[in-house]
């Protein structure tokens, strides 16, 4: 007989997540810090430039033309109270967040934290913990304190890892007994547009190759295994995450050629994987490291760090994968070809809910370990319509996907916990817009910042609510 049903457990983690950035606004309030996502304008149509330089740094930070949606984003850094009770009544048992690091140390090199940092997630931590809401805290989530990028050339420098390790330190300690899941970076693996918001690198002091990204991600990687191991020293309870962003491949094509392009795309993507969980980088990414003539500053102590800072789980965000052929695999890390199998939404988001199920399937396949879905959603117009959003392309997507996830429980995966990305509207990451919206929680914000505020319940709130109270026995 199976151990496992075609159900989700009763301790099931039912929740959301968000980022620092793309919630909070008041981007200079109360001693915070400049952030990379401080930085990047609003521009319609256009995703975001993801290299800048020292003067295009210094420019945006005192521009005062264009808008900048994420310093101001949903004003969640005083609506919190009111959103929080939302999500409970929503149903969510677990919300993640992140905390900002330039609200912690506006610098990055201080001796000593803002104590009116510290402040502000201690009232927003006993909040959600009133609401009977677990945190899942992300250290990093792009929000580096603009200073180490300028002063230290960002992760590329090895040096930034003590930075990082003392605002960690600083969060264990302080948070100790309150939050016991940690992420230490999101979607570590998100580096083909990513090098500024990911890496905090300079374009004018760091060139934008792949060797420096390897060097910058392997400074990054050192971090997350210091601090698991820093997390568990401090307290024994702390669960610590790796996360990636689903980057698996199909063939293009049942052609051998293809299939083995999509393997070579996995086993780039499942390094980090390898290292944070596995303790050391595979064969193959050291192939591929020596192939291109790479020298990512290996030291001799880096094999035990890796070694001793293992990830107690896998965490994953999920928005479809990849199609890989012989063709564009040389193109790596964004191979990607078009799938004609795959729906695409009108904001060209793939839809592929039994892709869910082969991914969540093959991470636990190779390694064997509890993994916690922690971003699952689609950004999708909508439309308010006399106080009320009819959004049943939202309940589809869902419907669909939690099936599917239900089915991989089923197979025998252990999933901790689903996070839907955004719960309630956000600043979109990757162009700026508010009218690219994931939420059940409508906010009335447009594209430049206007609007009420006010926040309206979607269809899909009453949807997701009653999902929750069956425990997904409806779907």
């Amino acid at each position: 007989m199976t151990e496992y049903k075609k159900e989700f457990p009763a301790d099931f983690l039912w929740g959301g997540a968000v980022t620092a950035t793309q919630t909070e606004g008041n981007w200079d309030v109360d001693g915070k810090g400049v952030t990379p996502p401080d930085l990047i304008a609003y521009e319609a149509g256009k995703v975001q430039n993801d290299l800048m330089s020292t003067a295009e740094i210094n420019a945006a930070i005192t521009d005062t033309v264009n808008y900048y949606p994420r310093r101001y984003a949903i004003d969640f850094y005083h609506t919190y109270p009111q959103d929080i009770a939302l999500l409970k009544e929503l149903g969510l048992n677990s919300f993640r967040t992140s905390i900002n690091w330039a609200r912690i140390f506006p610098n990055g090199d201080e001796e000593k934290p803002n104590e009116k940092g510290l402040a502000f997630y201690d009232k927003l931590i006993d909040e959600l913990l009133k609401n009977g809401i677990e945190p899942i805290i992300t250290i990093s989530h792009f929000e580096m304190p603009i200073n180490l990028s300028m002063k230290y050339k960002g992760w590329y420098s090895r040096e930034v890892i003590d930075c990082y390790l003392k605002y960690c330190k600083v969060l264990f300690t302080h948070f100790k007994g309150r939050v016991k899941y940690w992420v230490p970076f999101d979607e570590m693996n998100l580096i083909h547009r990513e090098s500024f918001s990911q890496f905090g690198m300079p374009s004018d002091l760091v060139e934008n190759s792949l060797e420096n990204k390897f060097i910058a991600l392997h400074h990054k990687m050192l971090a997350s295994s210091l601090a698991a191991k820093m997390a568990h020293d401090i307290d024994s309870a702390n669960q610590i995450a790796a996360m990636v962003l689903s980057n698996f491949a199909y063939p293009a094509s049942s052609k051998p050629e293809d299939v083995r392009a999509a393997q070579i795309n996995d086993q780039l993507e499942n390094y980090y994987l390898d290292v944070l969980v596995r303790g050391k980088y595979p064969g193959t990414v050291l192939r591929f490291i020596e192939e291109k003539g790479f020298n990512i500053g290996f030291q001799l102590e880096d094999k035990e760090i890796f070694e001793k800072g293992r990830a107690d789980f896998i965490s994953v965000s999920y928005y479809g994968n990849r199609t890989a052929s012989e063709e564009s695999i040389q193109y790596w890390p964004d191979p990607s070809v078009d799938n004609p199998h795959i729906k695409k939404n009108a904001w060209n988001w793939l839809e592929d809910p039994i892709g869910l199920r082969y991914t969540l399937n093959k991470l636990y396949d190779q390694y064997q370990l509890p993994i916690f879905l922690m971003e699952l959603g689609t950004g999708l117009h909508d439309k308010v319509e006399d106080g009320k959003i009819h959004d049943e392309e939202r309940v589809k997507f869902f419907a669909e996907n939690l099936y599917q996830l239900k089915e991989t429980i089923y197979d025998g995966v252990p999933i901790m916990g689903c996070l839907t990305w955004g719960p309630i509207d956000i600043v979109s990451n990757a162009s700026a817009q508010m009218s690219k919206r994931y939420g059940f929680i409508y906010v009335d914000i447009d594209d430049h910042g206007n609007g009420s505020g006010m926040r309206l319940k979607k269809d899909s709130f009453y949807w997701l609510q009653e999902t929750i109270k069956e425990n997904g026995k409806n779907i």
